[in-house]
């Protein structure tokens, strides 16, 4: 990727951040992970003939984006998990590709080992919790799973695509994050009224560097999406 980040715009980390933006960085990191993923899809389905997929805190949005067609082509069965059940709104008509469930990623007790051909998750290990959850998603991941596809952002990227609107305030402890963001506007959810809900929306994100991400998938290949030579995400892909 050789476009410039413009570093004078307040509206950066959004348009970063925005995957409803077709120009958007985030937009084309993604049209880059769908080639990767479509071709562990493929590569499944062909040996297999069909594939079932665990999403781990997905959407039924995502998915659509990787192509309908492409999945009922590869004879692809999805199951969405995810605590929240607005995630299930754009569920339609697709219910032979797609069912969903509430549950969490971090406890898969409902499913047996290798109950799914490939487990897949963007952009939630970071969300799960503290590093013991974070443990308990990539082992769950791991068993319930007989290949996986995982992709976190990445702790030293300079700017956070979760929060802010500038860079490097993710590196700061958390006391002054929280001051800044109860201070000014920098937040792409607006200023926080007060400390508490500044706390509380920082704990919400854990975002992870290599050593830790190799810690939690050591069976995985670890690939590094890179922007202007600097590791923005990581994807961990173990594939058998």
């Amino acid at each position: 990727m050789n476009e410039p980040i413009s570093r004078g715009s307040k509206n950066t980390a959004p348009r970063l951040a925005d995957t409803s933006d077709p120009n958007s960085l985030s937009t084309r990191f993604r049209r880059r992970r769908d080639i990767r993923l479509r071709k562990l899809i493929e590569n499944i389905a062909n040996r297999t003939g069909s594939i079932r997929i665990l999403d781990l805190g997905g959407s039924v949005e995502y998915w659509h984006r990787v192509g309908l067609e492409f999945l009922r082509e590869m004879n692809a069965h999805i199951v969405v998990l995810n605590h929240l059940d607005s995630e299930f709104r754009l569920i339609n008509n697709d219910s032979e590709i797609f069912s969903t469930i509430i549950g969490d990623a971090c406890d898969l007790k409902q499913f047996s080992s290798n109950e799914f051909d490939l487990v897949h998750s963007n952009s939630v290990v970071e969300h799960v919790g503290n590093w013991s959850r974070m443990k308990s998603f990539a082992s769950e991941a791991g068993r319930v799973g007989l290949n996986y596809y995982i992709q976190t952002p990445y702790y030293w990227f300079p700017i956070d695509p979760h929060y802010y609107r500038a860079p490097l305030i993710h590196w700061m402890p958390r006391p002054i994050q929280a001051r800044l963001i109860t201070s000014f506007s920098i937040c792409n959810a607006g200023k926080m009224a007060n400390l508490d809900d500044a706390f509380n929306a920082l704990d919400g994100t854990a975002l992870v560097d290599r050593q830790q991400f190799e810690i939690l998938f050591p069976d995985a290949e670890i690939f590094r999406e890179r922007v202007l030579g600097l590791t923005k995400s990581l994807i961990a892909i173990r594939s058998k």
